[in-house]
């Protein structure tokens, strides 16, 4: 006699029970990893663009002619997009450590040249191996950005109103040089003048290796923005 073979209504009946389980352990798991990224994206990203402050500054105290350096106050970074389960923010880093100067001749900046230490770059205020990495620190620890060419300042400029700008720029990154057009804002205050600017960064352009994202769940962009907000005094 043979041996009694399996029912097979009861062999799909549990085929399905099993795709069934199967289907609602991934559900689970995307939902479960859903939350996680929301909130490490809407609990990480907050700090805006580097700007010009609002609101009212104090009258011209000093010639726009000198050799103007940044003083404390002032701050570079970087703001890059990432999306995690099509909820899209921007990964910000921030530093203070900003040196360099500008020239201004009468209603001209005829030479300027800044540097970030990149070492320095914080996000949420926490050092970042992933960034170290991509930025290739170790060997290349600064970004150098340099004016190549005169900026002319309107006449307005230095009785205290707001400059709106593009300048021609040397960005040196990650041991590369490429020029660059600089975006900038820059105003009188008090004895000070307060410049706020970007740069777009194609991370291809400079070889920079793009970041790690979050796997399966999100990347973050193969571009972003330098960004800068420097305090200058009269030296």
């Amino acid at each position: 006699m043979s041996a009694r073979q399996p029912d097979l209504p009861a062999r799909r009946h549990r085929g399905r029970r099993r795709a069934v389980a199967g289907i609602g352990v991934l559900v689970v798991l995307v939902v479960l990893g859903g939350v996680i990224v929301r909130l490490f994206v809407e609990g990480q990203h907050s700090a805006p663009p580097l700007s010009l402050p609002a609101g009212h500054t104090a009258a011209a105290l000093s010639p726009v002619s000198g050799t103007w350096h940044v003083a404390a106050g002032s701050v570079a970074g970087f703001r890059v997009p990432e999306r995690a389960l099509g909820a899209g923010s921007v990964v910000v880093g921030r530093t203070s450590a900003v040196t360099g100067s500008m020239i201004a001749d009468g209603s001209t900046v005829s030479a300027a040249a800044f540097r970030v230490t990149l070492t320095a770059l914080k996000v949420d205020g926490k050092p970042q191996q992933q960034l170290a990495a991509s930025l290739t620190t170790g060997a290349h620890p600064v970004a150098d950005v340099r004016l190549i060419s005169p900026l002319a300042l309107s006449p307005a400029f230095a009785s205290g109103a707001t400059e709106h700008a593009s300048a021609r720029g040397l960005l040196t990154l990650n041991g590369v040089s490429r020029p660059v057009t600089i975006r900038l804002d820059a105003r009188r205050d008090g004895a000070a003048i307060d410049v706020a600017g970007s740069i777009p960064v194609s991370f291809v352009i400079w070889h920079i290796a793009q970041p790690a994202g979050f796997g399966w769940f999100g990347s973050l962009s193969d571009h972003g923005i330098a960004e800068f907000r420097l305090i200058l005094d009269l030296g």
